[in-house]
């Protein structure tokens, strides 16, 4: 069992919506912004392109369309589990299931004291907003935790998105409550092989969001 930690923050409710621009927030002061996906998009979005002109069009939409259906499928394993939901896993599909496991194993070893998960966060600064998967102690200390999943391993320079993510994440925590994330946490359930583990400094890649964000409003005018 997880212990749940009465921190007693109440988080300001946002509604989302999903345009032809992407996925944008409303803050109760009307303010819209750009969800923190969308706004990464545009650091993958000339490979992406590539890889889809490589594999057609077709495949690239079964591809995307398994991934992102796998993808929520863990994320509510991962969320009911450490809810400490009885029956987490029933429904599941059993390949769901298989890739949740590996990362159960570090989450029953290295994660407790959850503050909260599956949460609205926004910053009027950095003019952006998201839905962070979990904050809790991860070998004991408060953390943005991330679950990703993936066909193959992943190098730690190919994820510096997953890294600004958290980045923005800490942020924007710390904007609406005054209390400071120092550790991103980036899990990764991979087909056919171990779950992998990756720490960083949220404040290492503060400076990265900036720039991205920067160029997401040249590019977008938002």
């Amino acid at each position: 069992m997880f212990t749940h930690v009465d921190h007693g923050i109440v988080l300001p409710k946002l509604t989302r919506k999903s345009t032809e621009a992407g996925r944008r927030y409303f803050t109760p002061d009307g303010s819209a912004y750009p969800s923190i996906t969308t706004v990464l998009g545009i650091l993958s979005k000339q490979g992406i392109l590539e890889w889809r002109k490589r594999v057609g069009e077709e495949e690239a939409n079964k591809i995307s369309t398994q991934a992102a259906t796998r993808g929520t499928a863990v994320h509510k394993l991962a969320e009911d589990y450490i809810d400490n939901v009885e029956k987490w896993s029933e429904g599941a599909m059993p390949s769901n299931i298989a890739s949740f496991n590996d990362i159960k194993k570090i989450v029953d070893e290295r994660l407790d004291n959850v503050w909260m998960q599956e949460e609205f966060l926004y910053s009027d600064r950095l003019k952006c907003a998201g839905q962070v998967d979990c904050i809790a102690e991860f070998d004991g200390q408060l953390s943005i935790v991330d679950f990703k999943t993936s066909r193959k391993p992943k190098k730690e320079e190919w994820i510096t998105s997953y890294f600004i993510q958290a980045s923005f994440y800490a942020a924007a925590f710390y904007e609406r409550t005054g209390i400071p994330i120092k550790q991103g946490v980036i899990l990764i359930t991979v087909d056919g092989s171990e779950a992998q583990v990756f720490k960083v400094n949220t404040y290492d890649y503060l400076e990265h969001f900036l720039k991205v964000r920067k160029q997401y409003k040249i590019e977008k005018g938002i």
